[in-house]
């Protein structure tokens, strides 16, 4: 008994949201060199739409190729809930008209939720309480960003993604890891709105980096802490992940990281010593979309594949928690 990743959809909302005009809001600002270092020329951004709107346009996709009655249980993870209750995963079931007699829940991750969800999607299976997993990635950081932090507007996008994981006669998902510090929970937060502190219309602005500015009612990233953290934790557990399946680094045939910025991924794929050429590194359309940048990324090295041959790909998610996993996984072009 085995399982497998059948398919890949995604979807962005319509705004997009280019350098140049960002530029002209922060005309101080060096875009060209931003773009230079970091790869993002272009994210996207909702405006009316919400991420569970996002998610039923790119399960929709899903069920152009795959009968929706043959999806046995919805994973939903976002940090960008359509209310604190009721779980998500239970209006996105209604909206698509999937079968009562399904399981579906939400978790909050970050950007590694998609391996979670990938390996909770595996052990279902394994556990034969489902045969199609539909595992979903939703996520509108847009709306927690002030309006006058140019960091972070800069650097993160919305969108979802829908991955159907199914049952295989041959596994094509292998062993996965898993890490946590949540000591370095303040490293990436929004302070308020949750029950420990509501959100305060008269919240004080806060300065930090160059200019940027915050509340506690916004998303905060202290992106030196963060890059910290990956560039000691992610290159030797990049090895652990390799001996758990039995592999030298010179095995895979691609790394998918979390599309989180190109200087951290070409400074970790230095570390961990993998050639250019094997290693995922492309955030010019959409930037940093969170949960969502590993299956984008997936979708997209397949559809750059000239033939059907499957492909053995690592697959590493970290930051916001802080948390961090990552495994094996096998795919072909007709993702």
């Amino acid at each position: 008994m085995g399982s497998k990743i059948e398919a890949i959809e995604y979807h962005f909302p319509s705004k997009r949201v280019t350098n140049q005009d960002l530029a002209n809001i922060y005309p101080d600002y060096d875009f060209a060199k931003f773009e230079e270092k970091v790869g993002i020329k272009v994210r996207y951004a909702v405006t009316d739409e919400t991420a569970l709107d996002l998610a039923e346009i790119a399960c929709k996709k899903i069920f152009e190729r795959v009968d929706k009655d043959s999806i046995d249980y919805i994973l939903y993870c976002t940090q960008s809930p359509e209310y604190l209750l009721p779980t998500t995963a239970c209006i996105l079931q209604n909206r698509l008209g999937l079968r009562s007699n399904i399981g579906a829940f939400d978790f909050n991750l970050g950007c590694s939720g998609f391996t979670y969800g990938v390996s909770m999607a595996k052990a279902l299976i394994q556990a034969k309480q489902a045969k199609k997993v539909l595992l979903i990635t939703a996520e509108t950081y847009t709306k927690y960003l002030h309006a006058e932090d140019r960091s972070n507007r800069a650097i993160f996008g919305d969108a979802a993604a829908a991955t159907l994981i199914s049952f295989s006669e041959e596994e094509q998902i292998g062993e996965f890891l898993f890490g946590t510090d949540g000591s370095g929970y303040d490293k990436l937060i929004v302070k308020n709105g949750g029950n420990k502190a509501p959100v305060d219309i008269n919240a004080e602005e806060i300065e930090y980096g160059t200019g940027n500015l915050y509340t506690d009612n916004n998303l905060y990233m202290n992106g030196p802490a963060v890059f910290n953290f990956t560039s000691s934790v992610i290159p030797p557990f990049t090895l652990e992940v390799l001996g758990a399946n039995n592999m030298d680094k010179s095995e895979p045939d691609h790394f998918v990281f979390h599309q989180a910025n190109s200087f951290m991924l070409d400074f970790m794929r230095k570390r961990i010593k993998v050639e250019k050429d094997k290693f995922y590194n492309d955030l010019e359309d959409g930037g940093n979309t969170v949960s969502c940048t590993i299956p984008i990324a997936l979708k997209r090295y397949a559809g750059s594949l000239t033939d059907s041959a499957q492909k053995k790909i690592i697959i590493l998610g970290f930051g916001v928690g802080l948390s961090w996993s990552g495994g094996l996984i096998e795919i072909n072009n007709k993702l």
